[in-house]
């Protein structure tokens, strides 16, 4: 449990919950007149981004309408047609997802200003790794902040900009932030998007008939109809209006680097993430990591549901059974009260139940898609045998995550990773399995595609894995130099 110093509120979670936490989802059209019920749409579909708050902002040519709510999409955009509240031919909406223990509605994106170019709303998906430094010297120069996110930033970067035109100044201000970002923007009558020069963060482009959309992932362009056109380009703005799409370059080219976790973790297995199918990708994950950890095992089970595909690809590169024995509770959320220690140490039962006729008496094989401090993985474990499991091996479809993140991800400092503080036979023990395997970074790269993994100039955002960071990360030097812990909350915040 937490207090939110703020305005009191109480949030409840499971503190031994080690799942990676989603990023956040951003969606935007532009030319349909029922622009905020299609945005609605596609926020649903990237709800496994952000289940915490959502938001939608539109335009109808004379005024800008906005609503901010906690909770998740199907809670507060169903019912009556959200375009006759938000009314327009262009919108914009954010999932959004914190990692700080705490969401209220000030900080519920998208985020809205008058600037003197006209109206500005904007949403993020990703951290800003020197909005900080940034932050602290607009305080000092007068800047009164709103929020406590780090998307703020850039609204006031626009703001103070000096070139005239809207697009001159959000340029502008993209140059100075650095991270892993995606932005989606809506000004007086134009949509504006951003990715972050190496690319770690995804954004798209999608077409319905006349109108253009920007999305994190097609799963949402699926939900609404809409086709697939490109990915935005790292380091590129993208301007729709009227007339239709314009490109500009913010960053000189260099090689991208999108985030791997992805693929991973975060997104849809029905979506395609440059140019990949996710759900692919994952099954090779699973038939590579089958050929470097055998077992001899009767069944593979997967740790739902993010497990599932790696699972498969495991089940049919080994020739053994795949089966579903956990079985999920979907009606279970992060909020669910916990008032009681015991109640609290069935906090995995309340979320997944062993499928008994499936397990007992067998040699189980678990697979899930990685393993974050292992205390969920200990669980499990413990369920499977208590369901009569003669052995329990465990295998984790990504490498072993030794290095925290700084794009956007929820994941606890080092000293708190399993992996990053034990070899792989003191894992072993503290899981309770038989044995236990990770997928190795080499296996990674081939499911994905890549002969191998270039060490001077890795293809993707590895950093969680290998500790090779793509991007200064110029606020964490600042704490580390001067030992202390910024008194800033937006800095765990992820947008």
């Amino acid at each position: 449990m937490t207090t939110n110093e703020t305005d009191g509120t109480v949030d409840y979670f499971d503190p031994a919950e080690d799942k990676l936490r989603e990023e956040c989802g951003v969606f935007g059209i532009f030319g349909m007149d029922n622009a905020a019920s299609l945005t609605a749409l596609g926020l649903h579909a990237l709800q496994h981004r952000g289940q915490e708050a959502c938001g939608i902002a539109s335009y109808d040519g004379k005024r800008f309408h906005t609503e901010r709510h906690l909770g998740l999409v199907g809670d507060n955009f169903t019912g009556k047609d959200p375009s006759e509240r938000l009314k327009g031919y262009c919108a914009i909406g954010h999932n959004r997802y914190s990692t700080a223990g705490e969401t209220i509605l000030r900080n519920v994106q998208p985020l809205f200003s008058e600037l003197h170019t006209g109206g500005f709303a904007l949403a993020h998906n990703g951290h800003i790794t020197n909005a900080y430094t940034i932050r602290e010297q607009l305080v000092e120069d007068g800047a009164i902040f709103q929020s406590t996110s780090d998307t703020e930033v850039v609204i006031h970067l626009v703001a103070r900009a000096k070139s005239g035109e809207f697009i001159d100044r959000f340029i502008e201000a993209v140059r100075q932030v650095d991270g892993g970002y995606a932005f989606v923007g809506l000004s007086n009558d134009v949509m504006v998007g951003a990715r972050d020069r190496l690319g770690i963060r995804p954004l798209l482009i999608g077409r319905i008939g006349d109108s253009y959309i920007l999305a994190s992932e097609t799963c949402a362009l699926d939900m609404i109809g809409a086709t697939f056109v490109r990915d935005v380009d790292p380091g590129e703005v993208v301007v729709v209006n009227a007339d239709g799409i314009r490109s500009f370059r913010a960053f000189p080219e260099t090689a991208p680097r999108p985030c791997v976790f992805e693929f991973v973790y975060f997104a849809r297995p029905d979506s395609i993430v440059g140019g990949k199918s996710v759900y692919e990708v994952r099954k090779k994950m699973g038939m590579r990591l089958a050929q470097e950890t055998p077992a001899d095992i009767d069944v593979v089970i997967p740790v739902p549901d993010s497990g599932l595909p790696a699972a498969i690809g495991f089940a049919q590169e080994a020739g053994v059974p795949f089966e579903l024995g956990i079985i999920r509770n979907h009606y279970v959320g992060r909020t669910f009260i916990q008032p009681t220690q015991q109640i609290r140490d069935m906090g995995v039962r309340l979320k997944h139940s062993a499928n008994r006729a499936m397990i007992e008496g067998k040699r189980v094989l678990l697979v899930d898609d990685s393993i974050v401090r292992g205390t969920t993985s200990t669980k499990i474990v413990r369920m499977i045998k208590a369901a009569g499991a003669k052995e329990v091996h465990f295998r984790s479809a990504s490498p072993a995550i030794k290095y925290a993140d700084h794009y956007g991800i929820d994941m606890p400092s080092s000293d708190k990773l399993i992996a990053a503080n034990y070899d792989l036979d003191a894992m072993r023990q503290m899981l309770e399995v038989n044995s236990l395997g990770f997928l190795s970074i080499d296996g990674l790269y081939w499911a994905m595609g890549e002969e191998f993994r270039s060490e001077d100039a890795p293809q993707y955002a590895d950093h969680c894995f290998t500790g090779h960071y793509p991007t200064p990360l110029v606020d964490k030097d600042r704490q580390r130099a001067s030992g202390k812990n910024p008194q800033m909350s937006f800095l765990v915040e992820v947008a």
